[in-house]
């Protein structure tokens, strides 16, 4: 069976989008959509992202790790499979749809895609990290050598660490530039390797560093080995509402593939 896929990229973080509304996809081969996601012997991306039908919003997104397990709430997929959606001419400018988190927002401007997150209640303070669930799990850590440092090797320790060895977590390394300007690098779990970008990292990096006093602003700036992100929220006395993640994504190819 022949499937045509789209190829898309949120500040290199990169993913393949199928439009599966007539369901030709199972959501269990897994070692097809890790075969896919392989840079040597498939296509090669981040991700692995189905648009399906919906009874109640504009679509459906169901996200698959590079190691071809369905997992958590992608921002930067949020976000390209907006833009695909809007491609594919099922919406305009504005999309609502479910994830595996629950529903979102999503908003185009120009060439810029802002996608709603869900509200983040819980954020737990430790002597030098923070944890908190922005639709994926995130621990915040902040290094004064972030450009030498060895994200994979030291991202891959944290995350099989006895602090995430059940269920593991993604590893964000932060240095502050300014106050409300972070560069941020980040290691995925199901990746297993630091990406060029994380859009529900940028989005833990940038309420962590509120909650930190490490900034009084709501409008940050997340630099990224990919490019540049915004996150923007509010905050309110069970923690914070209202946050948009902010930045481009693009088609980069399409293409067909043999199911």
């Amino acid at each position: 069976m022949k499937i045509n896929f789209y190829k898309y990229q949120g500040t290199g973080n990169d993913f393949i989008i199928v439009d599966n509304r007539l369901f030709k996809i199972s959501k269990n081969d897994t070692k097809k959509i890790a075969h896919w996601c392989d840079r040597r012997f498939g296509i090669g991306a981040d991700g692995f992202i189905l648009l399906e039908n919906h009874p109640e919003y504009d679509f459906r997104m169901v996200y698959f790790n590079a190691d071809g397990n369905e997992s958590t709430m992608c921002g930067n997929g949020g976000r390209c499979i907006t833009a695909f959606a809007n491609f594919i001419k099922i919406i305009d400018k504005t999309a609502t749809f479910e994830a595996i988190d629950g529903v979102h927002h999503a908003i185009i401007e120009g060439e810029s895609i802002k996608l709603q997150m869900q509200n983040v209640s819980s954020i737990s303070m430790h002597d030098n990290y923070v944890f908190l669930n922005t639709g994926s799990p995130h621990h915040v850590e902040m290094t004064d050598n972030l450009q030498s440092m060895n994200v994979k090797n030291e991202g891959s320790k944290l995350r099989y660490s006895e602090l995430y060895k059940h269920e593991g977590c993604n590893i964000n390394f932060v240095h502050k530039k300014s106050d409300n300007l972070f560069s941020v690098r980040t290691y995925e779990r199901g990746v297993e390797d630091e990406t060029l970008s994380c859009g529900t990292g940028v989005t833990a990096v940038a309420l962590a560093m509120h909650t930190t006093h490490q900034t009084n602003q709501n409008l940050v700036t997340l630099q990224t080995q990919g490019g540049e992100l915004k996150v923007s929220f509010d905050k309110t006395s069970d923690g914070y509402e209202n946050i948009w993640l902010i930045g481009p994504a693009e088609q980069v190819f399409k293409g067909e593939i043999q199911w």
